[in-house]
């Protein structure tokens, strides 16, 4: 069973060599990434055509909020794993790819953990959690997003890390005490760095990529296991994408021998027009836009959407249209139907189908 879902993750070499030519379009033919989801437990067990979906599509799942502190860890002595092992579990019977998110992140913290004070307790906590939650899911998960979202919003200077438990008791330290202890926990899980809003014109952006630079940089000469960036590609339909910018963020990741993942791409719609037609050309269009700019430099191995229909999306929990319409950020639509956004994924991709 596991050898199955391993050969399904279709994480594998690629010929580095198979890059666009200067200022051409990319050479997807050459290259094609993992297409794959992010998943919710809840939905998987009670829509039988959300299950279906996902089977026939993806290579490669990976649980929206399940392996998140306050799922898995609602006080410090409890373990609740029952929402990840449904989702190993979809992902093993059909030979799917399984990533795991997150293990470190700001934005999802029980209440317990404000408790935490020293340093020496917080280390040996946060070193505990990802040993148990790595290790039990070793050989099925094969890539982890260890740290995600480590820059602030608008770093100030390009040492600043978002305020939380473990920046407030470890400083910078908990970025490679987090990646040693996933490292030990599974040595073959390929180990993530996971960040959001690096593509776009202006001084904030620019920012945010050097910040995350700098942190990948003392990761790799310090000789952390890090493997790979994951560019979370929550994209916005009525915003520039800097192609200049972006890319030569990329040749540096590219010159540390990282790897790419697109780890949660969907497109924001709420500025566009109502009309469904004009509004999923507009979506595809900014998704064409952004994973040409990125594979012409480093084609990811993987390109996963922050869920895979319209129907299960957090885009209208802070995104809401003006117009009340329903938003329509993922390649299938609420009804399971494919959508201008799936045909763009499927020429960067390897499908299920």
């Amino acid at each position: 069973m596991i050898a199955g879902a391993l050969a399904g993750s279709g994480l594998l070499a690629r010929d580095p060599s198979a890059r666009a030519a200067p200022g051409g379009p990319a050479r997807i033919e050459s290259v094609r990434a993992t297409y794959g989801a992010a998943v919710r437990g809840d939905a998987l067990a009670n829509d039988p055509a959300y299950a279906q979906a996902l089977a026939e599509r993806c290579r490669l799942i990976v649980p929206e909020g399940s392996l998140k502190w306050p799922v898995i860890r609602p006080n410090r002595d409890t373990f609740d794993f029952a929402d990840a092992d449904r989702i190993a579990a979809f992902a093993s019977r059909l030979g799917i790819g399984l990533r795991g998110h997150t293990l470190a992140w700001y934005g999802a913290m029980p209440a317990w953990t404000d408790a935490i004070t020293s340093r020496a307790e917080a280390e040996r906590v946060l070193t505990q959690h990802i040993e148990r939650v790595v290790s039990r899911y070793a050989g099925l998960i094969t890539s982890w997003d260890v740290v995600n979202e480590a820059v602030p919003d608008d770093p100030a200077a390009a040492g600043d890390l978002r305020p939380f438990v473990w920046s407030n008791t470890l400083g910078a330290d908990y970025i490679p005490i987090a990646f040693r202890a996933a490292a030990a926990a599974d040595p073959a899980a390929r180990l993530v760095l996971n960040e959001y809003d690096l593509e776009y014109v202006g001084a904030r952006f620019e920012s945010r990529r050097a910040a995350l630079l700098r942190i990948a940089r003392r990761l790799v000469e310090s000789g952390v296991p890090l493997h790979a960036i994951g560019l979370q590609a929550h994209l916005f339909a009525d915003r520039r994408i800097d192609r200049d910018g972006l890319q030569a963020f990329l040749r540096e990741i590219r010159a540390m021998n990282l790897d790419v993942l697109v780890t949660e791409l969907d497109v924001i719609d709420a500025s566009l027009p109502g009309d469904v037609e004009t509004r999923d050309r507009r979506v595809a269009e900014t998704a064409r836009t952004f994973l040409a700019a990125v594979h012409e430099v480093v084609p990811p191995s993987a390109i996963l959407t922050w869920g895979i229909s319209d129907r299960y999306t957090w885009v209208p929990t802070y995104f809401t249209r003006s117009d009340g319409l329903p938003n329509r950020p993922l390649p299938l639509d609420a009804s399971m139907r494919p959508k201008p956004l799936m045909a763009v994924l499927e020429d960067f991709t390897r499908s299920a189908a």
